[in-house]
C-alpha cells in the first residue's frame, strides 16, 4: 500500500457516535457496577477521533499567544513560579487523612475526594488544577514523605492527592490505575509489546493517554533519568516559522497509533489520527496527542499492507518535532519526594535514559497517575467521542477491573 493511502474503516463522526462505548456493556462507563469498578466509573479507554469535526490546517492558527505559550528562560531561574514545597501543615493533613483512609478499608481502587478530605490542601490542588488545564500547564511539589512512609501511605496520599486533579484511569491493559515507573526487564527493542516506561530506555517527547499526568519520585537512579518538558504551543509557534510544511501534516489524519494488543473486544489494533488537532468547540484551542513509539512500532501491520508504512515525509516531520521540543525544554531532575503533574494536552514531556544503582540498591521507581478531567468539570473539548465521559481515554481491555498495586507488576 502506498504511503499516504488511508484503509477503509468505519469512521465514527459526532452523529452517529455514542456518548459512552460500552463493548457489549449493560451499563455506561460512569454508572459502572462497583463490584468491578469500585467508585463506579470505568476509564472510556482508546478511540479513534470523530472525523467528521476534526478541522483542516486552513482554521488552525499561524501564532498562539494564550497563557500555554512559554519558554524555558521563563522558568529556568524562577523556581518558584512553579515549585511549591509542601508545607508541615500540608503534609500534617495529607498524612492524617490518608491513615484515615487506610483505616477505614476502603480499597485504594475506591478512592475520591469524598472519602479523602483535604480541606486546605484541597483548595491549593484546586487552584492548581486550573493552572494544568489554562496555565502554563506544570507543577513540581516538594517535601512529599516518600522515603519516611511506608508503599501503602506513600500510593494513598499520592492517589488521593490525585483526587483533586482528576479521575483515575487505567494506564494499561491489566487495569493498573497506579502505574510504576521502574525498569522490570523488558527489552525496549521490542516496541510492539513493551511499553518503554517498563525499561531504562530514553523516552522521547510524547504526551500520554489521560488529561494530566504525576510522577511522583521514591527511589532516585545513579545517573540519568532526568526529564524534559516543553510547550506544545510553543513549538507549534516555532514550527510556523521554521518548517510549516511539518505543522500542516501533523494536522492530517494519516498517521497510525499502536495499540501494542491492548485492545477491546472489536477494537482495531491501531488508531488513525491527526497529531495536533483544535477543540471541537471551546475554546478552540490547539490540542497535541502524540508518542513516536506508537507510531514506529507498526511494521507488523504496514508489511502486510494492512495500514500504510511512514512516508519519508512523515519521518522527517517526526525528527524536526524532537528536535525542535529537545531545544526549546525545560530541563529538570527529580529527586525522591518530588511529584510532577503535567497537562498532557499542550506539554510533551520527555525522559533520558538511566543507569540503576547496583543490588541491592533499589532500582529508580515513580508512582504514575493518569487523570481525566471531562469537558463539563472544566478539562479541553475534543473531538474524542468521550469527551464529556468521566474517565475519558486512558487504556480499557474489556472489563478487567481496575488495579492499584504498590509495586511493579
Amino acid at each position: 500500500m502506498a504511503p499516504g493511502v488511508l484503509v477503509d474503516e468505519a469512521q465514527p463522526s459526532a452523529a452517529t457516535s455514542p456518548a459512552v462505548f460500552k463493548h457489549k456493556n449493560t451499563y455506561q462507563n460512569q454508572n459502572a457496577p462497583r463490584d468491578i469498578f469500585p467508585d463506579g466509573i470505568r476509564t472510556s479507554g482508546q478511540h479513534p477521533p470523530l472525523y467528521d469535526v476534526l478541522k483542516p490546517y486552513s482554521e488552525f492558527p499561524k501564532q498562539i499567544t494564550r497563557p500555554t505559550v512559554w519558554k524555558r528562560e521563563d522558568f529556568v531561574n524562577n523556581p518558584e513560579r512553579w515549585v511549591h514545597p509542601f508545607t508541615d501543615e500540608e503534609v500534617q493533613e495529607l498524612s492524617e487523612t490518608a491513615d484515615a483512609f487506610i483505616a477505614s478499608g476502603t480499597p485504594l481502587t475506591g478512592i475520591s475526594q469524598e472519602n479523602f478530605p483535604l480541606p486546605k490542601l484541597g483548595k491549593v490542588l484546586t487552584n492548581l488544577r486550573d493552572d494544568l488545564l489554562n496555565g502554563k500547564g506544570f507543577i513540581l511539589f516538594k517535601r512529599f514523605p516518600a522515603d519516611v512512609w511506608g508503599a501503602e501511605k506513600n500510593a494513598v496520599a499520592y492517589m488521593g492527592l490525585g483526587t483533586y486533579l482528576g479521575y483515575f484511569l487505567s494506564q494499561n491493559g491489566r487495569g493498573h490505575v497506579l502505574g510504576h515507573v521502574k525498569d522490570v526487564g523488558d527489552d525496549p527493542t521490542q516496541i510492539h509489546t513493551v511499553r518503554i516506561y517498563r525499561t531504562t530506555a530514553r523516552q522521547f517527547f510524547h504526551a500520554d493517554d489521560g488529561d494530566i499526568v504525576g510522577l511522583l519520585c521514591v527511589h532516585r537512579t545513579q545517573e540519568g533519568g532526568e526529564s524534559d518538558i516543553v510547550s506544545v504551543h510553543h513549538v507549534w509557534n516555532t514550527l510556523q516559522q521554521e518548517h510549516p510544511d511539518v505543522a500542516e501534516l501533523l494536522t492530517k489524519p494519516i498517521w497510525y497509533f499502536d495499540r501494542k494488543g491492548e485492545v477491546s473486544e472489536g477494537q482495531e489494533e491501531w488508531v488513525r489520527q491527526p497529531v495536533v488537532y483544535l477543540e471541537n468547540g471551546g475554546k478552540g484551542r490547539l490540542y497535541c496527542k502524540w508518542d513516536p513509539y506508537y507510531v514506529k512500532s507498526l511494521t507488523r501491520f504496514s508489511d502486510k499492507g494492512l495500514i500504510p508504512a511512514l512516508s519519508e515525509e512523515q519521518l522527517r516531520a517526526m525528527q524536526i518535532l524532537e528536535e525542535t521540543c529537545q531545544r526549546l525544554a525545560l530541563h529538570m531532575v527529580l529527586e525522591v519526594g518530588d511529584i510532577q503533574f503535567l497537562s498532557n494536552a499542550h506539554l510533551l514531556h520527555a525522559r533520558t535514559a538511566y543507569k540503576d544503582f547496583a543490588p541491592p540498591a533499589p532500582r529508580r521507581h515513580l508512582l504514575r497517575l493518569w487523570l481525566a478531567t471531562p469537558e463539563s468539570e472544566g478539562g479541553w473539548a475534543l473531538p474524542m467521542p468521550d469527551s464529556d465521559e468521566k474517565k475519558r481515554g486512558g487504556i480499557q481491555v474489556n472489563n478487567t477491573p481496575p488495579k492499584a498495586p504498590l509495586d511493579a507488576e
